[in-house]
């Protein structure tokens, strides 16, 4: 099977268009790349039916995999390295067959290396095909990160002087992969794409140097070393940043990028001084977990169509609103994901660039140069936009612009620190824009919030009390129809609580896997305007939102909750007003 046979069968299905499939092919060519590598980076198809139309390609069945069911003795039938180079995987050993995970079965070295070892066990070879995910998972079996990094803190307790340490730092000493700081620090990374941490914190402590991810919004600790590593880690991120080594005093910031289980993922890194030493923030930009569509966002369907239909608006701003930490980046992307076409200019300013897009011209501000939103914003206007999205609205002069560019036949994307939808309006006013442009220029106002997502292995359905069925009742009453009629009927109400389950492979016990979205849109209207207009007060905007039947985030959350997504009692705590 060809590169050319495989994504021709992806575009036959319907997976990918042909205009980015020929984009793969001539970015994989020049970049030297296998442009399967280069789909499941960019997220362009859903790998598992990437894997389904392989399969029927090559005749070989898909298999998903579970890790927990893959023994210790399976595991070591195939070493790492030849596992990682081949992304081979063993996943089952009956009688006289011995059954493997090939992520490319036709793959010719990864075939000789399997009949060696098949050969040697006495068995025959039995293939499935599966995906990247998968195999990474399955990867994680063979060390685990803290007997990774146990092994490369016994190396260097054994002989290595401080000044060794320092060497293996340098520039021209990176592919040194047996080193222990270089282990330690690419062991880490490993673990933080592998468990899909957002953040890596590197803490020197007065006895000790803490290492902690942040997994679903919670930090974790994740290991505890000797605080005498602490600078030659720190210097290791320094070196693949290309930050100063010097310097300690000030903080710094940078990034860079590793290939992590076949993808490019990048790093951000921000360094601080503390009277410890210096503690290293990585904020993990992993575009397979990052980046999500339109469709992947969580919006219900009355939503959906909502946002879709300002996004294909010719010119206004949509404004997303919500606290720090909310995922207003990321509905950022998917909208510019969604818009993002050969007929169509998109440029961008952002602080800082978070995920690199083909297709798109992103900007980062660099303030300390007299490069902000607005400065870059008056250039961005030169280019002959389409489309552009502005990170954050902070002050008058951007707000001021934005509304400009919106009013002038430009789409504009944008956020905004708000509670909810409605306080967009006076805080742009607050900004000093006038109400009458206001109502011209605003298409649609999104603010959102993350809530944590029920482990859907192990969640068990619950009866609320009667309060809380009051509080349901109540909010559902005042649902659209089309919404409503979701949940009719279905009185007492029915919702859903962790299953504490210690032994849940999927959420290792904590009952929650990952985290959800929590939406709410208020719509531009003719009855809008005119309420701005006349000098809006909050009560008139809060009718208004009721004349448009907008789903309030806790009417959304509270949807969520009876569907069995999210625990009912977060979402009432997160929507309180």
């Amino acid at each position: 099977m060809s590169d050319q046979e495989f994504i021709q069968a992806l575009v036959k299905k319907g997976l990918l268009s042909q205009i980015v499939a020929d984009k793969v092919l001539k970015e994989a060519g020049a970049r030297g790349r296998v442009p399967e590598d280069l789909i499941y980076e960019e997220r362009l198809v859903d790998e598992v039916a990437a894997a389904e139309t392989k399969s029927e390609l090559l005749k070989i069945p898909y298999k998903k995999v579970d890790p927990a069911a893959i023994s210790s003795e399976l595991i070591s039938l195939i070493p790492q390295e030849t596992s990682r180079a081949y992304r081979v995987i063993p996943l089952e050993k009956r009688k006289d067959i011995f059954i493997v995970g090939m992520l490319r079965p036709d793959d010719v070295r990864a075939q000789e290396a399997l009949r060696f070892i098949a050969k040697r066990e006495r068995l025959s070879l039995g293939v499935y095909i599966v995906t990247p995910s998968d195999l990474a998972l399955v990867w994680r079996r063979y060390a685990p990160y803290r007997t990774e990094i146990e092994a490369a803190v016994k190396d260097i307790g054994e002989g290595r002087g401080r000044d060794d340490l320092l060497v293996v730092l340098d520039e021209g000493t990176q592919t040194a992969e047996d080193a222990p700081i270089i282990k330690v620090v690419a062991s880490t990374l490993r673990e933080a794409v592998e468990l899909k941490a957002s953040d890596i914190h590197i803490e020197p402590q007065r006895a000790r140097l803490r290492i902690r991810f942040r997994v679903d919004g919670e930090l974790e600790e994740a290991a505890s070393l000797p605080s005498t590593l602490n600078q030659p880690i720190v210097s290791r991120v320094k070196v693949l940043s290309r930050l100063r080594l010097d310097e300690t005093r000030t903080p710094q910031d940078g990034r860079f990028r590793a290939v992590i289980s076949g993808r490019d993922i990048d790093f951000r890194v921000a360094t601080f001084p503390t009277p410890n030493g210096e503690k290293v923030a990585i904020r993990v930009l992993d575009s397979a977990t990052g980046l999500k569509g339109l469709k992947e966002l969580g919006l219900n369907e009355y939503n959906f169509r909502l946002l879709e239909a300002a996004a294909e608006a010719p010119f206004g701003m949509i404004l997303i609103t919500g606290p720090t930490g909310s995922g207003k980046s990321t509905t950022l992307y998917a909208m510019m994901q969604r818009l993002n076409s050969d007929k169509v200019n998109i440029l961008t300013l952002e602080d800082p660039v978070e995920y690199f897009m083909d297709g798109i011209n992103q900007s980062q501000v660099k303030p300390e140069i007299g490069y902000d939103f607005s400065s870059g914003l008056r250039q961005i206007l030169r280019q002959d936009p389409d489309i552009v999205m502005v990170g954050e609205i902070r002050d008058s002069e951007t707000a001021g612009l934005a509304v400009n560019a919106a009013l002038t036949g430009h789409l504009m994307l944008s956020t905004l620190h708000t509670n909810n939808a409605i306080g967009v309006i006076p805080r742009l006013v607050d900004l000093g824009v006038p109400n009458f442009l206001l109502s011209s220029a605003l298409n649609l106002m999104l603010a959102q919030r993350l809530v944590s997502r029920l482990c859907p292995e192990c969640k068990k359905e619950s009866v609320p009390s009667a309060e809380l069925q009051k509080i349901i009742k109540e909010e559902t009453e005042k649902l659209p129809e089309i919404l409503r009629a979701t949940v009719k009927g279905k009185v007492p109400f029915a919702a859903w609580r962790t299953g504490n389950n210690p032994n849940c492979k999927t959420c290792k016990g904590k009952g929650t896997s990952g985290r959800v979205a929590l939406f709410e849109i208020f719509k531009m209207t003719r009855e809008l305007s005119e309420v701005i207009n006349k000098g809006f007060s909050e009560s008139a905007l809060i009718n208004e939102t009721l004349h448009q039947g907008m789903v309030t985030l806790r009417q959304d959350g509270i949807l969520k909750a009876l569907a069995g997504e999210v625990i009912l009692e977060e979402v009432l705590r997160e929507t309180e007003e």
